[in-house]
């Protein structure tokens, strides 16, 4: 069986895979040879690989080390088993929203521009998570993950997901449960129902001052809606994406009011790779074997 993989993934992440299985690698330049597109599973990890999938005839496993499938899904030919890296994200995921919740309720940045101008000022008073509600908009692993991290801290954990099960509401839910959160942790995927969820209506909703934390997908937010909110007070946000992504250097939301921002890095961490072949190695495995692969994507997603 032939894998194909990216020509920058280290040998280390590859040894231990299944006796007779044939590595080829997908060049950073230049087309695929023949070898790379006849393989039967694909690890694509930059998007002009997702989109040679088309083109890969014996293509039967496609395999991601991301957690959203949104830039590889539109690729992948039908009947061709799609998976993704459930699982693989969420220590380094749950602790950027922990982080970001910190950061929040410390008003962190506020003590940062005060250091940068020497100024020695008291009347800022920061908060604590102690007592807060955060909603978990997107209840899976890494929404457990992030509870798990938050229990410390004597917050309240709202869970809504897109199916309902034991302790997690559904979208239906949000209407009633948004005026109660301090905090809202958005995780879900990108799928054509929650493209710009989160619009002027939903914001209106939060409760006055809540913060907005999106480690999901830029499009789940609308951005106009979002600034005008922002620049009327009505609440804050900690945006590790946005629409548009990445985000231009003139764009409105670098400089609107209570807005802290990073460059969708929330699940980087030197351990990614290693987290992630261990899962391709070990689909890889079921596969020959005849087994059930792991986070198989259905429904859309």
């Amino acid at each position: 069986m032939r894998l194909a993989v990216a020509d920058d993934v280290r040998p280390v992440y590859l040894s231990g895979l299944p006796d007779g299985v044939e590595v080829v690698r997908f060049p950073a330049e230049g087309e695929p040879g023949p070898e790379v597109l006849e393989a039967e599973f694909a690890v694509p990890t930059r998007r002009r690989m997702a989109e040679a999938l088309e083109r890969m005839p014996r293509l039967r496993v496609v395999q991601t080390i991301s957690a959203g499938v949104d830039w590889v899904l539109p690729h992948v030919p039908p009947g061709v088993t799609l998976a993704d890296a459930r699982g693989v994200h969420d220590v380094a995921v749950s602790e950027w929203v922990l982080t970001a919740l910190l950061t929040s309720v410390k008003r962190v940045p506020e003590l940062w521009e005060r250091q940068q101008a020497a100024a020695w000022e008291g009347g800022l008073r920061p908060g604590e998570l102690w007592g807060q509600t955060v909603l978990i908009l997107g209840y899976g692993s890494i929404g457990r993950a992030v509870e798990a991290r938050l229990a410390p801290f004597g917050v309240r954990v709202l869970r809504v997901a897109r199916r309902p099960r034991l302790g997690v509401e559904t979208l239906e839910a949000l209407a009633e449960l948004l005026p109660r959160a301090d905090a809202v942790v958005l995780l879900l995927p990108l799928t054509p129902a929650t493209r710009g969820l989160v619009d002027a209506d939903f914001l209106a909703r939060m409760k006055p001052g809540a913060l907005l934390v999106n480690a999901g997908r830029g499009a789940l937010v609308d951005t106009a809606a979002l600034l005008e909110a922002l620049r009327a007070g009505r609440v804050r946000a900690a945006l590790d994406v946005t629409d548009p992504e990445p985000l231009p250097a003139g764009h409105p939301l670098w400089r609107a009011p209570g807005v802290w921002i990073t460059p969708h890095l929330a699940g980087s961490s030197p351990r990614l790779r290693e987290r992630g072949f261990a899962l391709v190695r070990a689909q890889v495995a079921r596969y020959l074997r005849g087994e059930p692969l792991f986070n198989v994507v259905r429904e859309g997603y």
